[in-house]
């Protein structure tokens, strides 16, 4: 696979992960990592360590959310559609 098929690195993440690209190694935040090399870090991770990655997204994303004053728009009636 080619550097070109990777994504950006944006380093919003925190959680770095050891991955092996092009036969060099790199530590990359999970969110920079392609769908395959986020699914073997994740399997490798026992119910704690998932937990504390769960909150730590968490508090990444809000932390984004608060600096940039993101708010996701919410259509109800969509959400009524369910009913």
């Amino acid at each position: 696979m080619s550097q070109n098929n990777y994504p950006v690195n944006r380093e919003l993440d925190g959680v770095y992960v050891r991955v092996k690209r092009d036969e060099k190694y790199y530590s990359l935040c999970f969110t920079d990592l392609i769908e395959s090399e986020q699914q073997g870090f994740l399997d490798r991770l026992d119910k704690e360590g998932l937990q504390r990655m769960c909150k730590l997204l968490a508090e990444e994303l809000r932390s984004l959310g608060d600096n940039l004053n993101i708010v996701r728009e919410y259509d109800y009636e969509d959400a009524n559609d369910d009913e």
